[in-house]
């Protein structure tokens, strides 16, 4: 079996420090903190308690559907943010990893007109990702295992049995 990447919540908190002091030691000053749901919605709360950033949102987008098993292309789901809604603000953009980077890139793409400059800070970046976020705590080629998602739900909303 192939080493796995195994972050902890404790890890957790000192990459969300680490992540936000990289932001500021570079000058970036955000008016928003847009977190990509669900992996990055745990960066992005603390990343806007750091960086002092009140204004979160979030944009839900599908790619993963298993251990290497991906859609063909990352799928924006509604509701979205109205990219008006941001124009000319400085966003941050978070998520928990930038693997192939398409989904970051979905992201970027679709608010890049029209905010006034967009960065991504991620917990980890694979060598292969096709967008190199400004904001890295670890690079790693593992398969990680997040806290939040290395055991499984509770309940199974597709039909089978609590666990």
């Amino acid at each position: 079996m192939p080493a796995r990447e195994i972050l902890t919540y404790d890890l957790f908190g000192t990459a969300v420090r680490e992540l936000a002091q990289q932001v500021v030691d570079d000058g970036f000053e955000p008016d928003i903190v847009l977190a990509i749901a669900r992996g990055g919605l745990g960066l992005a709360m603390g990343l806007g308690y750091a960086l002092d950033v009140k204004n979160l949102s979030a944009v839900n987008v599908e790619f993963y559907t298993g251990v290497n098993q991906r859609l063909d292309v990352p799928m924006m789901l509604p509701p979205t943010p109205a990219a008006i809604d941001l124009t000319g603000m400085r966003v941050l953009i978070a998520d928990d990893v930038a693997d192939t980077g398409k989904t970051l890139e979905v992201v970027r793409d679709f608010f890049a007109d029209h905010v006034a400059e967009a960065r991504t800070a991620v917990i980890y970046e694979k060598p292969w990702t096709v967008i190199r976020p400004e904001y890295v705590w670890r690079r790693t080629d593992a398969w990680i295992d997040f806290p939040w998602s290395s055991t499984p739900p509770l309940v199974d909303r597709r039909g089978g049995q609590a666990h």
